[in-house]
């Protein structure tokens, strides 16, 4: 196996973690500290890149990557110790990737916290990302459109101009609006 490299995750190339299956119902304080796998690490760095690139904070990358790397079930507390975040942050990254239809949450009996894994669904990420990040945009778009034109003034040197621009803006959002349908189809064939 490669060494590991250090990351804002490790000290060293390793991090102290809480396992999480330790007898079901036990106190899972007392669960010896593991550091995460090579593969975790490398998991997380990955979905912190990509969510990056959706403009997500970084904190949602750390919080799929690491349920996406790891094949059991992880609880809230789990996410805020392996990952060392805070207990505000770890929730509201839960709250929000649920919201998304990014993780699911899993039923374990006898356990009274909630677990969570990632979704691993290209169609179920891509519609979700659409329908909470995209389409209340699009669906805003002809109200924004026509503030924007009406705090065009007709008498103004630079109204030719500004009526240009919205033109461009509203023939983007006819293309965007055009689009989105076939994105969101073509994510269904995955």
């Amino acid at each position: 196996m490669p060494p590991v490299k250090d990351t804002p995750f490790t000290k060293g190339g390793s991090l102290s973690v809480k396992s999480s299956r330790s007898s079901r119902g036990a106190n899972l304080q007392s669960s010896p500290p593991a550091p995460l796998s090579a593969f975790q690490l490398e998991s997380v760095a990955l979905f912190i890149h990509v969510f990056g690139a959706l403009s997500l904070p970084r904190s949602i990358g750390e919080i799929y990557g690491l349920l996406f790397s790891t094949p059991e079930p992880l609880s809230l507390d789990d996410v805020q110790t392996r990952l060392q975040l805070s207990r505000g942050s770890a929730s509201e990254g839960l709250r929000w990737l649920r919201s998304l239809g990014a993780v699911n949450q899993v039923y374990l009996p006898g356990i009274r916290k909630e677990h969570f894994t990632a979704e691993t669904s290209l169609r179920k990420l891509a519609s979700g990302y659409l329908r909470d990040r995209i389409d209340p945009h699009l669906e805003n778009g002809p109200n924004r459109l026509s503030i924007l034109e009406s705090s065009i003034d007709p008498d103004s040197t630079t109204a030719h101009f500004e009526k240009s621009r919205l033109g461009q803006i509203a023939g983007w959002y006819k293309f965007f609006a055009k689009v989105l349908p076939l994105i969101k189809a073509l994510a269904g064939k995955f």
